[in-house]
């Protein structure tokens, strides 16, 4: 007979649910292509009104608004994507905007009138807000911090490419296919990225408790003011009714939404932040740049086809050694930004980017060689790769973790902001000075218009020398102080 032991087998310990493990070389290629397709139609459309006009028909003001639903769209929703993305799911809201944008794409390429189209650009804009400031955050939580600056370097390579590629590869598939191609190449690509989102990236929650809804409808309708406000002022005049009433109800509606933010226990957007100098600071960096630099790129996109007689594919492939520089340049800076910091990169970028446009300024005509644009280029594409990863480490080392997506999605509006506002000043100052009657008409609104672009760099540069240097940012990341860059906190895991 065999023997039964008298001792019971010691009890298995209880074990936790599993928890899915971030994959960081999943997370930085789904995150990266996702934000090329949002960078990408941010100005793909352009090369493409012309003939958008021809078989859809409408009116000047109709065309602009399908270029200008996806930038107000966009800018206004961003804080509230970021939101939406700490208080239901990082993931979830990703997908959710993955899916939006995929549809409305589908939807623009379908579009029967104009008034379709734009309500379509609108939607892709909306998707594009719930994607951009949720790859920030789960690239940086996917990432320690002593990895961070390379992947956020790739991070804006890509968004930069995005921006290189949208008048080169709109000009090419206008010409070659037809319109309605640029919005069907987002279709195959998000059907691809949601199935693989799904799988690949972990769930991850921001603090708050509780959703801010009144933060939320006072930013958004405060913003939507504001922009509203800059994008017409230039075909109403900045005196208007129209104009003056909705800047004013804008910047008053923000006010509001500002002292809801200081006494809710729950702020979609702590105001905390903006007691960071580093916080405040790269702020106002970010809308420096996007004013100066795609003020400046939409006149100079425009120069190529107006004043020199080129199409849309050749006008878009000779802006390639500016708007491709960041591709190239981007990665690097994000290396060096662990090394040395944001601040000098920064300042640096800016200063360049401000010495290239007055170059530019002082030698454009209309019959000016290529070759005497291509150094001033390249410069300024340079300028721009150095503050694109930087300033987004800058962001991340002045906040918790957990705050990212906040914090990312108030810098992107912010920046977007500065780019709406960028177009419709040195518009208004092209128009005062020149226009499109001529090509030296156009030549004399444009020169007349680059140095204030020009001028906004320069004060972007100087507000990037109150950057805290990289050891004062690690002495206040080690002290832990909110709003500051201490961050004793990691985000929550939750399992998929």
């Amino acid at each position: 007979m065999t023997a039964h032991p008298t001792s019971k087998e010691p009890p298995v310990p209880p074990t936790d649910p599993p928890v899915r493990r971030i994959r960081p070389g999943w997370t930085l290629a789904i995150v990266s292509v996702a934000l090329f397709m949002t960078s990408l139609d941010n100005l793909v459309v352009g090369v493409a009104l012309p003939r958008i006009r021809t078989d859809l028909g409408g009116s000047l003001e109709s065309l602009e608004w399908t270029v200008n639903a996806y930038t107000l769209s966009f800018a206004v929703l961003l804080i509230t994507g970021a939101a939406l993305g700490d208080r239901f799911g990082r993931k979830r809201i990703f997908l959710g905007g993955l899916t939006l944008f995929t549809l409305s794409s589908a939807s623009a390429a379908l579009a029967p009138t104009i008034d379709a189209l734009v309500a379509a650009r609108a939607l892709q804009g909306a998707g594009a807000a719930m994607i951009t400031p949720l790859t920030l955050t789960l690239l940086a939580e996917a990432f320690p911090g002593e990895r961070r600056g390379l992947a956020l370097g790739v991070w804006a390579g890509v968004s930069g490419l995005g921006v290189a590629l949208g008048p080169f590869v709109g000009g090419a598939v206008v010409e070659g296919i037809s319109w309605h191609w640029i919005f069907w190449l987002n279709v195959p690509t998000g059907l691809v990225l949601i199935p693989l989102a799904l799988s690949r990236l972990t769930e991850s929650r921001g603090p708050a408790v509780k959703l801010d809804l009144p933060g939320l409808g006072l930013v958004a309708a405060g913003l939507f003011g504001i922009t509203f406000g800059i994008v017409r002022g230039q075909p109403l005049g900045w005196t208007s009714t129209t104009v003056v009433t909705s800047l004013a109800a804008g910047a008053a509606l923000l006010v509001a939404f500002v002292a809801w933010e200081r006494r809710t226990a729950a702020p979609m957007l702590p105001m905390r932040f903006f007691r960071s100098r580093g916080f405040a600071a790269t702020s106002g960096v970010s809308f420096a740049m996007f004013f100066g630099v795609f003020g400046s790129i939409f006149l100079l996109s425009q120069f190529f086809q107006t004043a020199q007689g080129y199409g849309p594919f050749e006008a878009g492939l000779r802006t390639l050694p500016w708007t491709g520089m960041p591709m190239f340049v981007a990665p690097v800076a994000g290396i060096l930004s662990d090394r040395i910091g944001s601040r000098p990169l920064m300042a640096a970028g800016l200063f360049l980017q401000a010495v290239a446009i007055t170059w530019l300024a002082q030698v454009t005509s209309v019959g000016v060689a290529y070759s005497s644009l291509v150094v001033p280029f390249i410069l300024g594409g340079t300028g721009m790769a150095l503050v694109f990863a930087p300033s987004a480490n800058a962001t991340l080392a002045a906040v918790r973790p957990e705050e990212a997506g906040q914090a990312s999605g108030a810098t992107n509006a912010i920046r977007e902001l500065g780019g709406v506002m960028g177009v419709a000043v040195l518009g208004s100052v092209f128009a005062a000075h020149g226009g499109y009657q001529s090509p030296q008409s156009f030549v004399d609104g444009l020169n007349a218009a680059l140095p204030y672009g020009a001028g906004v760099l320069v004060l972007g540069g100087l507000v990037a020398l109150l950057v805290p240097g990289r050891q004062a940012a690690a002495a206040a990341q080690a002290t832990g102080e909110p709003g500051t860059g201490g961050a004793p906190a990691e985000p929550v895991a939750v399992p998929a």
